[in-house]
């Protein structure tokens, strides 16, 4: 829980404030970009929310820190307002859920609604409000776990819902050795006809990305954008398995067609399928460069 008493200095006069305890996860910043930014290798308040809409958002940033590291001087009279804006949606029936898990280092979760059974993609923290907003949109079939990283609440999701969750066999960990679709190999596969699992063995042994009907791809901790490099990269620094493998799976992942690269680490990317194709390209190229 945030405190005044670890405030940082870094932040302006105001409500909202940023505590020590931050982990530099990079959630508030592109959750509430216009509120938050990156000062002395922390986050920080560096603009104090004045309409409603910005404090909805700094709120949600509040609410998907994994750390509680933002507070407020106040105490906020908005909050359970704000907490039914989670999951939020994308475009068509994809989601963000917000409320970051610590344990995956604030990684990023998301949801998708389809009429044969919702899929948790990665595992946010088990928190009452999230898990009302879910069961009002008809629960969860599947949780899709992308890597061993991500996974967090994944077992109190799976008692409280019984979905079935999906994970690579080499990613499987005790905290995850029950899980009931284990997937094995390099071969994509088809878990319906508008989802395809592909294995992209690199960032760990048993990665894998989700693509659903051609146009959002969840890349767990493979593939995001870099407001840095301003192009689609891969974390060299973070690879824990193999650089070179996870160029090869990048290749590999040029050939499908998406529009949307939706990270659990890292920021999102939204683009035409031309331009995507690119950014695919671009990508491989500064990974070869490495």
């Amino acid at each position: 829980m945030a405190t005044l008493q670890q405030k940082r200095s870094e932040n302006v006069d105001g409500d909202f404030y940023v505590d020590s305890t931050c982990i530099d996860c990079d959630t508030c910043r592109w959750v509430a970009p216009d509120i938050f930014n990156r000062q002395s290798s922390m986050s920080a308040v560096y603009y104090q929310p004045q309409t409603e809409s910005e404090r909805v958002s700094a709120m949600q940033a509040l609410l998907s820190c994994p750390t509680a590291s933002i507070g407020t001087v106040e105490k906020p009279k908005d909050v359970k307002q704000v907490q039914k804006t989670f999951p939020i949606q994308i475009e068509d029936d994809v989601y963000y859920c917000g409320y970051h898990s610590e344990s995956s280092f604030g990684a990023a979760s998301y949801f998708i609604k389809r009429p044969d059974g919702n899929i948790l993609i990665d595992s946010p923290r088990f928190t009452p409000p999230l898990v009302k907003q879910l069961e009002k949109l008809g629960g969860i079939e599947y949780l899709y776990l992308t890597h061993q990283d991500d996974v967090a609440d994944h077992q109190k999701y799976h008692d409280h819902f019984n979905g079935q969750r999906i994970l690579h066999l080499d990613d499987i960990k005790p905290a995850t050795k029950e899980v009931e679709i284990k997937l094995s190999g390099t071969e994509t596969v088809e878990l319906t006809p508008d989802i395809s699992i592909i294995p992209v063995p690199g960032h760990t042994k048993g990665h894998t990305v989700l693509l659903y009907k051609n146009k959002f791809l969840f890349t767990g901790d493979h593939l995001a954008w870099s407001p840095h490099y301003e192009h689609l990269y891969a974390f060299a620094r973070f690879c824990w398995y193999d650089w070179s493998e996870q160029i090869k799976s990048m290749e590999k992942l040029a050939n499908y067609s998406f529009e949307w690269v939706l990270p659990g680490h890292g920021r999102r990317y939204h683009g035409d399928l031309t331009t995507t194709k690119k950014q695919m390209e671009q990508c491989i190229s500064w990974m070869k460069e490495q």
